[in-house]
């Protein structure tokens, strides 16, 4: 991925999206923002319990690096597996007005000129361009849209709706919590060995705790979406952890729910 610097605002673009010009991307980090205290700097949600005015000074100053406010449209997510297809009349939902939808985890749009939000803290953001078709998707996947397979759902909805295929996507897999940090019990990484036979080439067992295990749930996403039809080489994954640098990120882990948020932007250009 690529470190970005602007007025102050420190966010992340990858390499193989970067490429197209018909996109616009980022992940934001906490650096740049207004947001004081547990929510320093660049807290980018209002779910928090952060200042509304500090929010809407972040949104303000990250929207000058090209992503309209009035064209956002925010995730609500509830680690399941719901993509929405956005259209104009969802423009600011979440932002500038309410919500008329719920429990939604991916967006997706063929849309000029619509910027997809989701949100983040150590769970895994999944990029999505279809440079035939033109299309573009978020998906937001913690373990258990993880082992839900919401990437391959993401595909097969964006196949639904765009005709889009598989082997045309280009997917970058964003800054999230990384293999040597993800432990957990074994009632979840059981869930893993029961849904995939790959499974057991991305989980080690703790040397220290037999009740407990760690996941690659960068490279679980990756095969589950090679499985899928996209090919290896459009598929950029990750180079640094969120829980590793909490100088640089918000992580639920380490800081619990006394912390900001990272967002995902990406829309097609106008």
């Amino acid at each position: 991925m690529i470190k970005n610097e602007f007025n102050d605002i420190v966010y992340l673009t990858f390499n193989n999206l970067s490429s197209q010009n018909k996109i616009k991307h980022l992940f934001s980090t906490r650096l740049g923002g207004v947001s004081e205290n547990e929510f320093s700097s660049m807290n980018l949600s209002y779910s928090r319990g952060d200042n509304t005015d500090h929010v809407d000074e972040n949104f303000k100053r990250i929207s000058e690096l090209g992503f309209s406010i009035e064209k956002m449209v925010f995730s609500y997510q509830v680690h399941n597996t719901v993509i929405r297809n956005v259209t104009e009349d969802d423009c600011g939902k979440g932002i500038l007005k309410e919500y008329d939808f719920a429990d939604v985890d991916g967006l997706m749009t063929n849309i000029p000129g619509i910027v997809l939000v989701t949100f983040y803290a150590d769970c895994v953001p999944l990029y999505f361009y279809d440079p035939v078709k033109n299309a573009i998707a978020l998906s937001h996947a913690g373990w258990r849209g993880t082992v839900m397979e919401i990437g391959k759902i993401t595909l097969d909805k964006m196949a639904q709706e765009f005709g889009s295929t598989p082997s045309d996507m280009l997917i970058g897999i964003g800054p999230s919590i990384c293999k040597d940090c993800f432990e957990t019990g074994k009632e979840v990484s059981d869930l893993f060995l029961e849904k995939f036979d790959f499974a057991s080439d991305f989980i080690v067992d703790s040397k220290t705790d037999s009740d407990k295990s760690y996941i690659d749930l960068w490279n679980m996403n990756r095969q589950i979406l090679i499985n899928a039809g996209v090919l290896a080489q459009n598929i950029e994954l990750p180079d640094i952890c969120t829980m590793c640098n909490t100088d640089l990120f918000y992580s639920h882990r380490v800081m619990g729910w006394d912390r900001g948020n990272m967002v995902a932007f990406l829309s097609i250009i106008e």
